[in-house]
């Protein structure tokens, strides 16, 4: 397994960017973990990372390799995984993190299916819209609606998500429909922004023929609550942006309607995150598997039949 442990290393420093954190990760000193990047780079007779006094930065050799390294170890990681799980006798706890909206409508209702199924297995599930240290929280997993900045944590994606900006009837009747997010700010709409510490919504991405566009919107009205926003904006409050399943219904019923619709927002990721090292642990793969499967079914039938706004066209040269 020697062979293995270099591959596991080299990952870590690739995506770390030093050897001492990858070593610190991988419970080793910095010596082994430059010993074993050094094997490897004179097993393949290149190398795999320009020094620097600060970071290492991979070579192209070396962004090469770590595809390869890490499809690798995904499928010993699968492999070790589902022998484990036929061989053990799954129990213990999962700690599991999610967005309010995602969880009340995505998690939560299939826990206790699979606690049926998986009767040892607890899940302890905690719903915030709030920014989650994953690692600091002792988590072994969250799912992230939104984009990703930590690429310490491994990250599977779970769905693409479209979104919308829309609003209810008497919204539109007393302010009338922008059309595009120019006028959205030019004629002063209220809109509706999620916030928290550490949040990024203080700006719509929409995308324009120029491409996508961030706008700076404001308001009187924020919460760090999604399914509150989506109260206000049915209560004739403001403009919201929201993925497309927090409000299908509402939209279907009329209660809410599209609008700015020739600059729609960009989509957002729905992701499952968990830290490397708990990926062995045939529990959390379980259950992982089992809620994904699940989701990506109950978000294609929270949208369908839903026609979205199309991105404008792209402006000639």
């Amino acid at each position: 397994m020697s062979y293995v442990n270099t591959l596991k290393m080299f990952v870590r420093v690739y995506e770390l960017g030093s050897m001492s954190a990858a070593a610190r990760d991988q419970r080793a000193s910095p010596a082994v973990a430059s010993a074993r990047v050094a094997e490897l780079e004179r097993h393949l007779g290149v190398r795999l990372f320009n020094r620097t006094t600060r970071r290492l930065q991979p070579t192209e050799n070396g962004r090469l390799f770590y595809d390869g390294a890490q499809r690798i170890l995904e499928a010993i990681d699968e492999a070790e995984a589902a022998v484990m799980a036929s061989t053990v006798n799954l129990r213990g706890s999962v700690f599991v993190a999610a967005p309010l909206g995602v969880g009340r409508r995505f998690i939560a209702p299939h826990v206790p299916a699979f606690k049926d199924e998986y009767p040892q297995i607890d899940v302890r599930l905690r719903l915030s819209d709030r920014m989650i240290d994953l690692v600091g929280e002792g988590l072994d997993m969250a799912f992230h609606l939104g984009t990703l900045d930590d690429s310490t944590l491994k990250r599977r994606l779970v769905a693409d998500c479209p979104r919308i900006l829309c609003a209810a009837p008497a919204y539109v009747a007393r302010r009338g429909d922008p059309g595009d997010g120019e006028r959205l700010l030019a004629e002063g709409h209220d809109c509706l922004n999620l916030r928290f510490p550490g949040a990024r919504e203080f700006q719509w991405t929409l995308m324009t023929a120029e491409g996508p566009k961030r706008f700076e919107v404001t308001g009187p009205y924020e919460t760090d609550d999604g399914d509150v926003l989506t109260g206000w904006a049915l209560d004739g409050r403001g403009i919201v942006l929201k993925p497309i399943f927090e409000v299908a219904d509402h939209l279907r019923a009329g209660r809410l309607v599209p609008v700015a619709q020739a600059t729609p927002p960009l989509p957002v990721q729905l992701a499952c995150l968990t830290q490397h090292r708990r990926l062995r642990d045939p529990k959390i793969r379980i259950f992982t598997d089992f809620i994904i499967a699940r989701c990506r079914a109950d978000l294609a039938r929270a949208t369908e039949g839903l026609v979205l706004p199309a991105a404008p066209p792209a402006k000639a040269g």
